[in-house]
């Protein structure tokens, strides 16, 4: 699966992925919020280095395009079905890398941009392997709108993120209350993987996650990106 988005000078970028990294529990506040998010491995501890996880790359699409919430969830009777947005920035990794270290770390990204970390709680909570099916399903990474270069970006450590669901701000932080900060997780994720160009690194979303329903109205915006807008639909 690929994605075409702009780059601020537009130019238009096919971003096709391997894979996507994602990382959890990177935010204090939402790593407090774990009780109400309540899916298995998801605790107050505070992470000693940084929890990764997969996304697969059918999940990608763009601005505007619908999250679908798939009809295949009926069929459990879960007495309450919730499927959740998470606001997240977006690294997108611009060449083959292994082994780096933190320093040259942002000299390997192609740019920053918004990503919604869209996730299904039952199944991240009774699927015996883990988080993989409830945060992979398709449409669940809707990215965009723009891919800001670190030159343009300014201190991508210190960027107001939010999500509004109809309107209403129901996430708010800044970038800067990250546990593990950008080069960090650069350089821990090429230790363990080989990245290739198009690869997707996600940091993380703060506190204030919740549910997302049939007919809603999704934003994730991000200070000097802009907003990535999505509705919702059922399958």
């Amino acid at each position: 699966m690929s994605v075409i988005l702009p780059t601020r000078n537009g130019e238009l970028v096919e971003i096709r992925p391997s894979k996507i990294i994602a990382l959890g529990l990177n935010y204090l506040e939402h790593i407090k919020e774990s009780k109400s998010v309540n899916v298995q491995n998801f605790t107050d501890a505070i992470p000693t280095e940084p929890v990764l996880f997969p996304k697969t790359p059918n999940v990608l699409i763009g601005p505007g395009e619908p999250i679908i919430i798939p009809s295949f969830l009926d069929d459990y009777d879960f007495a309450d079905c919730r499927t959740d947005y998470e606001a997240e920035l977006a690294i997108i990794i611009k060449d083959r890398i292994k082994n780096i270290n933190e320093n040259e770390a942002m000299t390997h990204v192609l740019g920053f941009t918004c990503f919604n970390d869209i996730s299904q709680r039952n199944l991240q909570r009774s699927d015996k392997s883990g988080w993989f099916r409830g945060k992979s399903l398709d449409t669940f990474g809707p990215i965009g709108p723009v891919i800001v270069s670190p030159e343009e970006i300014g201190d991508p450590q210190c960027l107001d993120i939010c999500c509004r669901l109809n309107g209403k701000v129901v996430q708010e932080s800044n970038t800067k209350h990250m546990i593990f900060e950008i080069p960090q997780l650069i350089a821990f994720v090429s230790r363990n993987f080989t990245m290739e160009p198009g690869d997707i690194i996600i940091t993380g979303t703060p506190s204030g996650v919740g549910p997302l329903k049939h007919g809603d109205r999704v934003e994730v915006e991000i200070e000097n990106i802009g907003t990535l807008i999505n509705p919702v639909q059922n399958e």
